[in-house]
C-alpha cells in the first residue's frame, strides 16, 4: 500500500474508534491511543496534509459518534433516508472543520523540536479548538476528549479546572505515548514515568473533596413515563398521558422530591385545568412532596406570543425555569429566513422555543436549592455551574427518545456524570425514555432506568454546598493556560525561524 495510503487509512480507523471511547463502551484508554496516531501522521505532514489527514480523522470520529442524528432526523423527524444520511455527514464534515484548523495551526510550528510539538503545541491546539466548538454558533461538546475520561483518574483534574483540563492532560498523555514510541522502550520508558505521574495527580487531584454535605439527605423518586412521541404531542392522548404521570407518582409515597422528564405534560402551562391541580397539589400535601415537571410555557412579549422549553416546580413552592441553551434545528432555526424550511422539512413538534433570559436563580423544593437544567445544556459545564454555589443540588430534566436505540443516551449521561464531578454537586436526571438516574457529587451512579420502560427510579441522594474551584473560577485558567501556552509556543516558533535563517548561507 502506498505510504499516503496507509496514512489516511491510520486517520480514518484511529478516528473511528475514538467512539469507543465514549459511553457506552467507555474504553477511555483507546481515545488516548487514537489521539497520539493523528499526532504521529501530523508530525511530518506539510500543512496541506496535515489538515486533510484531520478532516479525514474528524469525519470518522463524528460520523460514527454522533451517528444518532440520522436516528433523530430519520425515525422522528420525518426527514426520508437519503436526506438525513446526507445531513448527518454534512454535519461530520463541518465538526470535522476544527480538527482541520488543529492541524494547520501545528504545522505552523513545524521548525520546532517533536517533543515541544506533541507535548505543547498539539495539546493545546487540540484543547483550544475543542473548547471552540463548545462555544462558537452556540456550541457543540458533543465528543470532547475530557468526556471520555470520565471514569479514568484524570477525570479527578474536573473539579479543578473542568473538562477542558482533563483534554489537556489526555492530550499531553497521547503526546508522551508518541514520543515514547519513537524513542523505543531504552529510552521511551523516561516517558512512561511522566505519564503514570500525570494520571497519579489526576488521581490524587480528585480525592480531594471541595465540598460538604448539606442537611439531610433527599430521597427522590425520577418517574419515566416512556411515551411514544408518536403519540406525545397528539391532543386526542393528552388526557391519557396526564393521567398516566399522576397514576405513576401515585405510587411513590416515601420521596422528598419528585421529577418527571422534560415535555412530561403535552400542553402550555397556563392550559394546566383546576381539576389536573387539585389532584397533584392534593398528592402534594398528603405525601408532604415536591413536583418537578417538563412544560411547555408561553408568554407575550411586545404584542408576540413566544414559547419556551420550561420546568415547573409545584408544592412547598411555585417557580418556572426557561431553558435558556436551545438546540440549532431542533428547537429553534439558527438564521431564520434560510433554515426555516428545514424545521418544516423535518416536522418536528415544539422546535420554535425562545431562550429563556435573565439570572439563573436555583428552585425552592425538598427544603434544598434545586439547580436546574434542560436536555442539551447538561452538555455545557458554563450553564450549569450558573446556578452554583447557591445550588445544593442538580436536576436536569431531558427527552432521549429522539435518540431511538443509539450512543447518544448514553453520550449524554456520561456528560452529566462529568457535570457532577466538576461542580461536586449530585445530580438528578429524569428522562422519558431513559437513562434516568441518580448520580453523587463524584459523578458516580446510585440508580439508573432501563431505556424504553415505564419506571420509577427512587433513591436517597446527598445536597451539598461549598465550591469547587472550577465552580469559582469557571474555564478561565484553563483559557489563560492555553493562551500562555500558545504566547510560548509562538516565541519558540520565532527564535526557531530566526536561528534557521541565521544558519542560512
Amino acid at each position: 500500500m502506498h505510504p499516503r495510503r496507509r496514512e489516511e487509512l491510520i486517520a480514518l480507523i484511529s478516528g473511528a474508534s475514538m467512539t469507543l471511547a465514549f459511553a457506552p463502551l467507555n474504553l477511555f484508554p483507546v481515545s488516548i491511543v487514537a489521539t497520539a496516531c493523528l499526532f504521529g501522521l501530523w508530525l511530518d505532514a506539510s500543512t496541506r496534509r496535515a489538515a486533510w489527514l484531520g478532516f479525514i480523522f474528524g469525519v470518522a470520529m463524528f460520523g460514527t459518534g454522533v451517528s444518532w442524528i440520522f436516528v433523530s432526523m430519520h425515525n422522528f423527524g420525518n426527514m426520508v433516508s437519503p436526506l438525513a444520511a446526507l445531513a448527518t455527514v454534512l454535519f461530520a464534515a463541518l465538526m470535522a472543520l476544527y480538527l482541520v484548523l488543529v492541524g494547520v495551526l501545528q504545522s505552523r510550528y513545524v521548525h520546532l523540536s517533536a517533543p515541544v510539538r506533541l507535548l505543547l503545541v498539539m495539546p493545546l491546539a487540540w484543547t483550544t479548538f475543542e473548547w471552540l466548538r463548545g462555544w462558537l454558533f452556540t456550541g457543540f461538546s458533543w465528543l470532547n476528549l475530557g468526556d471520555s475520561q470520565q471514569l479514568a483518574p484524570l477525570a479527578g483534574f474536573a473539579s479543578w479546572f473542568g473538562v477542558y483540563f482533563v483534554t489537556l492532560a489526555a492530550a499531553v498523555s497521547a503526546g508522551l505515548l508518541v514520543i515514547g514510541f519513537r524513542q523505543g522502550w531504552r529510552k521511551g520508558w523516561r516517558c512512561g514515568v511522566v505519564l503514570a505521574a500525570i494520571w497519579l495527580l489526576g488521581g490524587v487531584a480528585g480525592a480531594i473533596s471541595w465540598v460538604e454535605p448539606a442537611g439531610k439527605p433527599v430521597r427522590v423518586a425520577l418517574v419515566q413515563g416512556n411515551v411514544p412521541l408518536t403519540i406525545k404531542w397528539d391532543p386526542r392522548y393528552r388526557d391519557t398521558i396526564l393521567e398516566l404521570y399522576l397514576n405513576l407518582s401515585r405510587g411513590v409515597t416515601d420521596s422528598d422530591l419528585v421529577v418527571w422528564p422534560e415535555g412530561a405534560l403535552p400542553l402550555y402551562l397556563d392550559q394546566l385545568d383546576t381539576s389536573f391541580e387539585r389532584k397533584l397539589e392534593r398528592m402534594a400535601w398528603e405525601t408532604k412532596t415536591d413536583f418537578l415537571f417538563g412544560v411547555v410555557d408561553r408568554k407575550q412579549v411586545e404584542g408576540r406570543t413566544q414559547y419556551y422549553n420550561a420546568v415547573a416546580s409545584f408544592g412547598s413552592h411555585r417557580d418556572v425555569y426557561h431553558k435558556r441553551h436551545l438546540v440549532p434545528f431542533g428547537e429553534y432555526p439558527p438564521i431564520r429566513p434560510v433554515f426555516a424550511w428545514l424545521l418544516d422539512a423535518m416536522n418536528i413538534p415544539m422546535s420554535d422555543f425562545s431562550a429563556g433570559h435573565g439570572q439563573v436563580k436555583p428552585l425552592l423544593m425538598a427544603g434544598q436549592r434545586v439547580g436546574v437544567s434542560i436536555c442539551y445544556e447538561t452538555a455545557f459545564a458554563q450553564e450549569i455551574i450558573k446556578s452554583l454555589p447557591e445550588a445544593t443540588l442538580l436536576a436536569n430534566v431531558s427527552e432521549n427518545a429522539w435518540f431511538g436505540d443509539s450512543m447518544g443516551p448514553h453520550q449524554l449521561l456520561q456528560m452529566t456524570r462529568m457535570r457532577a464531578m466538576e461542580t461536586g454537586r449530585p445530580i438528578v436526571r429524569a428522562d422519558n425514555a431513559g437513562l434516568s438516574a441518580v448520580i453523587d457529587h463524584r459523578g458516580k451512579l446510585i440508580a439508573v432506568s432501563p431505556q424504553f420502560k415505564q419506571s420509577i427510579v427512587q433513591a436517597s441522594v446527598q445536597p451539598m454546598t461549598g465550591a469547587t474551584p472550577y465552580v469559582r473560577l469557571g474555564n478561565w485558567p484553563i483559557l489563560l493556560v492555553l493562551l500562555a501556552g500558545l504566547i510560548v509556543a509562538e516565541w519558540r516558533r520565532y527564535l526557531a525561524a530566526k536561528d534557521h535563517q541565521g544558519k542560512t548561507p
